[in-house]
Order: structure tokens, then sequence, then C-alpha cells
């Protein structure tokens, strides 16, 4: 009798060791998933939405929380006269009334039809932008220099003048291939975009000259333009955000007055307060996309190293290339 009392008590005993280990081990776990959902809510939001299309547009602006306010500069390429690939008025005009915004950008430095404010005005029109809002060609009265925080090849950058007198931008950017970036998305549109003609030498000298565009490696390059970029961001502050556009998925940008013909098909708006989590994003639907097209597009970003502009914007504290993608319905 005494030893099966003594067989019950040690079941007994063993049996609340067991529990209590289980109760440890789930409370374990449950406080595993907790910080990790406390952690991914830290990362910067990444909206996406298939449906390209003018109420989709307005739709994600909106989910990210941060409304345009003041004089708004709506930041997007005119597309050099001859190439077709650029962002449509018919499928943005509905956001640029929504944010009631001015098209803002800045002549280039490589010739071509944008290369003096009268030409560039003049493709602006034959594209259809000044019929769905005002446009400023912002360095048509000069440039302003603003400085760059944590720069390793760049102290300020050089800017249309006319940024100066806008109080929110939202960047809206046509997601594609780069001949000489790699690939040009949010980084590219506050950086390059922004950038006055003298500017834009400035960058892709990595900040040797305004007079040509030097020597620099690709990599200094590239770092640059996402120290110009910085400095965009940092000057804004949260009076900035950023959409993005993936269609017409060509290798060649929309400075290309003969960009070759998209080689996969398109995959959606993508929207975040983030623009290095942002690129990280499109570059990473282009990757991981089924589309067979795809290899050609993610040829021209590796072979021009274009993953170190996100690395070094990360790297500088322009943003974060980890992120939360959340597709809305």
């Amino acid at each position: 009798m005494n030893l099966l009392k003594s067989k019950v008590l040690l079941l007994v005993a063993f049996m609340v060791v067991s529990l209590t280990s289980v109760a440890e081990s789930s409370y374990d776990s449950v406080v595993g998933q907790s910080a990790d959902t406390v952690a991914s809510s830290t990362k910067p939001k990444v909206y996406m939405t298939r449906d390209i299309s003018p109420e989709s547009l307005v739709e994600i602006y909106k989910a990210l929380g941060r409304k345009a306010s003041g004089r708004v500069a709506v930041k997007l390429s005119t597309g050099e006269p001859g190439g077709n690939n650029f962002l449509q008025p018919a499928l943005i005009g509905k956001l640029v009334k929504e944010v009631n915004g001015t098209i803002v950008e800045c002549n280039t430095a490589y010739g071509g039809g944008r290369a003096n404010t009268e030409a560039h005005m003049k493709a602006a029109e034959d594209h259809g932008f000044t019929k769905i809002a005002k446009v400023d060609i912002m360095d048509a009265d000069g440039e302003v220099k603003i400085p760059v925080k944590g720069g390793s090849h760049i102290d300020y950058d050089i800017v249309g003048k006319n940024f100066m007198n806008y109080d929110f931008v939202v960047v809206l950017s046509h997601f594609k291939g780069h001949a000489m970036a790699g690939f040009g998305g949010a980084i590219k549109n506050i950086s390059i975009g922004i950038a006055s003609a003298n500017g834009k030498r400035w960058i892709h000298s990595g900040g040797t000259s305004t007079s040509d565009w030097g020597h620099p490696t690709q990599e200094q390059f590239l770092e640059t333009m996402a120290e110009a970029g910085k400095a965009v961001a940092d000057k804004c502050g949260d009076r900035i955000l950023y959409i993005s556009v993936m269609n017409n998925l060509s290798v060649d940008c929309d400075c290309d007055a003969h960009p070759a013909a998209p080689q996969m098909g398109d995959i959606g708006i993508l929207a975040s307060l983030d623009p290095v989590a942002l690129d990280k994003a499109c570059v990473d639907l282009v990757r991981n996309s089924s589309d067979e097209g795809k290899v050609h597009l993610i040829e021209r970003i590796d072979s021009r190293k274009g993953m170190t502009t996100l690395t070094h914007a990360e790297e500088i504290g322009l943003g974060s290339q980890e992120y939360e993608l959340v597709e809305m319905k």
C-alpha cells in the first residue's frame, strides 16, 4: 500500500513538473511572437495595390495618413520627347488635383529636349501635363544649396531655387530601369530629379564638378545620389511622402528619348513614408515576380550595382531596407 502511494505521489509530481514545463514553453513562444509583432510594427510600412488606376493612386495616398497641405509640389518626370513610358496625365491627374499640387521638375544636364526651361515647358505641354496642373521648372530662376548631413562625398546638394517655395512634396515616381543608376525610383527622383542642371552634374561627378560629370567610380556616383536624396528628405522633414508606379517596366528611364520596350508586365502602385523601404520593395517585387521577362530588368539593376544606392542610403539614415508590405484590397 505504501509502495502504491509512493508511486502515485511520484506520478503526480512528474505530471506537475511536466505541465509546468509545457506552460513555461508556451509562454516563451507567446512572448517571442509578441516581440516579433512589436518589432515588425516598427518597420516602415509600404502599401501596395495591384490596381493601376487614378482612383487607386488617390486611395494609396490616403492610406499613408499624411495629408499634403500648403503649397504642394508633385515631383515627377515630364518625360523626354520621343519617349512614352512616363506616367501619363490621365493616370495621375486625379491625385494631383486631390492634393492641389503643382507639377515640379528641373532642367536636364545631358542636352536633349528638356535642357532649358523653354524646351522643358514645351515637352511638359506636349505630354499633357500643363492641362492638368501648373508646371514649375524649379531651376528656371537659379539654384540654391541645401546641406547634406552625414555624407562622405558631398557636404551640400544643389537644387532648383523654386524648391524652397513649397511646403510639402509628393514624390510621384515611375519605377523602371536606368542606364546609369540601374533603376530609377523614389531616391533618384528626389536627388537627381530635384537637383538643378548644375546639381545633376555635381551628383554624377561624385561631388567634384558642376561643369561636367567627372570620372567617379560607379559606387561614388550612386552613394552621392543617396546623399543628395537625404538632403532633400531632411529639408522636408515630415512634409514629404513617396508613391511609385510600377508600370511600363522598361530597362531604360523616362529621360531616354528612345527607351527599350518593357519586357515584363506591370506590377502595381506602392507608397511609403520611407523612400529606402519603397525602393527596396519595388526591387524585391521585380526579383520575386513569376514573369520571365524580369531577367532583363534584374540584369540592368545588378550590372549597374544599383543596390549600392539603397545600402548607402540606409547607412546614412535616409531609411530602412527592412519593411512591412501591406497589400490593399
